[in-house]
């Protein structure tokens, strides 16, 4: 189950914080996603952003909206 995998995750990021810094920087949640791959946790950026508003443990997922530019 993907979902409980994100919320492994999130606990995890609670007491990491270059983890924490890391996730972030991440531009999207597709990137967030990524580096939850990278460490053995399966869920997606869709998964991520279903969460947003919530709290998790010390973690609130928050979506940021970024504006993008135009030169």
């Amino acid at each position: 189950m993907s979902v409980h995998e994100l919320k492994a995750f999130l606990a995890k990021i609670q007491d990491d914080p270059a983890l924490r810094q890391a996730v972030q920087a991440a531009a999207t949640a597709d990137d967030v996603a990524l580096i939850g791959g990278g460490l053995g946790y399966e869920f997606s950026g869709d998964d991520l952003l279903m969460l947003s508003g919530q709290k998790v443990g010390r973690v609130t997922v928050t979506k940021q909206d970024i504006p993008g530019e135009y030169n």
